[in-house]
């Protein structure tokens, strides 16, 4: 296919006339064209198309009928109809009452060049750039985001079936590759054990024989890869996805003990960013967030908030079950700056409002970034005692002065655990090992070391944290910060009517399955 542009030149007379008889009030893809105008052109997708070929059907309009068919929730037969028989799409997309439309099978084919491009996101890119050129969306002002589950489209399974499926997917894909090979060495039994899915065999119930079974599957999986790796096997099967997905799970979950397979204890498997749950969608990943427990991935959407503006999404991140809120700010924030789209305020919750973003916030972008910050943990605050908003600290003296006068001997800087910078603070044990306060303050009995011990954030974050909890209480503070629930109705409008919730992307879909049916054996 070749591509050949050309400019849409407005909405042919007849075509119009028609349509507004028979939509006098006009409909959603009418309106689109009213206000956006030629929202995508040909010559936005010409590095996707060769010079040389058959002419292709316009990527521009294409484009647009990709947009109406999500919108609509239309199958690729279904958008193609409508492009034939539907008035108000062939006023949207400029055409002729008589023209033809194309195959449905074209849309596959737009969505791979798409893909292999990596221009997905140009489509949002233009309707927001066509949004800036009417006056619709424009830097500053306000805007909003939060996040929500995504389900992998596979579905959720124990950790024996786990086991089970993975092996006999890649029993599957061997079989599909080289199935002599495969059957020259393959014991009977294993046609047994792995000719239907293990969700769908009858598994058995007590701990030790579960335990005595998942430590078969093991067995045979190191066997399969043995073999795999044998001089004289095909060197190809080692390549195949299914096999490097075997070889990834049974080194999380197996070791081997004196020749005998044992599946490695909970503590000793991967953490849950690196831990493969499902053969089916390795990337996804098993997480929970306030009792509910989910394989998959998480999305992020960015709005505008602004009173007499639309609310238009500028950004949208997808990433695994595992990574927290917080990591997607600096993210978030450098994507629009690049667009010219940056807010004054960003609303966001306390998964992502942390003192250290905040302030990178106003130093990298001068983004004001406005929500709860999390309130101190410490036994201090639970029980009333003396926490660190009690102490005076004197960042140009170095020193901190504690709620009954005493002042610290020593001040150091320092990382933290998690090699982030803080401040370490010490009270020396002669001013604390007298007063009558103590036990509000520090529970060391050391006798040698009885000084309170704080520590600090940098002077920036400490200072935000401490100015953000004052303001919390206010009701200029709250009134600001009600704009951002509206967000939580664009994620509801997303689950509900899109779909948001269900990951569409099925792994195997590439090798001739599906969600509800893996391969046989």
């Amino acid at each position: 296919m070749s591509l050949h542009a050309r400019r849409i030149d407005g909405v042919p007379k007849e075509t119009s006339r028609v349509a507004r008889a028979a939509f006098p009030k006009g409909s959603l893809a009418m309106r689109i064209r009213d206000e956006l105008g030629e929202l995508f052109s040909d010559a936005d997708f010409a590095e996707l198309y060769p010079n040389r070929g058959k002419p292709a059907w316009s990527p521009g309009r294409l484009a647009l009928v990709s947009v109406m068919q999500f919108a609509e929730s239309l199958s690729d037969r279904q958008a193609a109809d409508a492009v034939r028989g539907r008035l108000d799409w062939k006023y949207l997309l400029g055409l002729e009452l008589a023209d033809p439309g194309f195959d449905h099978s074209v849309l596959t084919e737009f969505r791979d060049r798409l893909i292999a491009g990596d221009a997905g996101v140009e489509l949002l890119d233009r309707v927001l750039e066509a949004a800036a050129e009417h006056g619709l969306l424009k830097a500053g002002g306000r805007a909003r985001t939060d996040s929500t589950i995504v389900l992998s489209a596979a579905r959720q399974i124990n950790g024996l079936v786990r086991l089970g499926e993975t092996l006999r997917a890649a029993l599957n894909s061997v079989a599909a590759h080289e199935p002599e090979w495969l059957t020259g060495w393959l014991p009977p039994e294993w046609f047994d054990r792995y000719a239907i899915r293990f969700e769908d065999t009858r598994l058995p119930k007590g701990k030790a024989k579960q335990t005595e079974l998942i430590e078969q599957i093991g067995a045979d999986g190191l066997r399969l890869l043995s073999a795999l790796h044998a001089p004289d096997a095909p060197a190809s099967l080692r390549l195949l996805d299914r096999v490097q997905t075997l070889q990834q799970m049974w080194i999380q979950q197996y070791f081997v003990d004196n020749g005998h397979v044992r599946r490695r204890d909970l503590k000793d498997r991967p953490p849950g960013a690196e831990r493969l749950v499902t053969p089916y969608d390795t990337d996804a990943r098993g997480s929970v967030k306030r009792g509910v427990f989910w394989d998959g991935y998480k999305v992020h959407l960015t709005e505008t908030c602004e009173p007499d503006s639309p609310n238009l999404i500028t950004h949208v991140a997808t990433t695994d079950s595992t990574v927290q809120d917080v990591r997607l700010v600096a993210p978030i924030h450098a994507h629009l700056a690049e667009r010219d789209l940056l807010p004054d305020r960003h609303l966001v919750d306390a998964g992502y409002a942390t003192a250290r973003e905040v302030v990178a916030a106003r130093r990298d972008h001068k983004v004001n970034l406005v929500g709860p910050i999390l309130a101190s943990t410490s036994w201090q605050t639970k029980d009333g005692g003396f926490s660190q908003a009690d102490f005076a600290i004197d960042w140009e003296n170095r020193q901190v002065t504690c709620p009954n006068g005493a002042t610290s001997s020593r001040w150091a800087e320092d990382r933290s655990q998690e090699g982030t910078a803080v401040v370490r603070a010490r009270f020396p044990t002669a001013a604390c090992r007298p007063c009558e306060t103590r036990e509000q303050c520090t529970r060391s009995n050391s006798k040698w070391d009885m000084g309170r011990r704080i520590t600090l954030r940098p002077q920036a974050e400490y200072e935000v944290i401490q100015q953000a909890r004052a303001q919390e209480d206010t009701q200029e503070w709250k009134a600001q910060y009600a704009h951002r629930a509206g967000v939580e109705g664009t994620i509801s409008q997303g689950v509900r009517a899109f779909g948001l919730r269900r990951c569409r992307f099925k792994a195997w879909l590439r090798h001739g399955c599906s969600t509800s049916s893996p391969p046989p054996l």
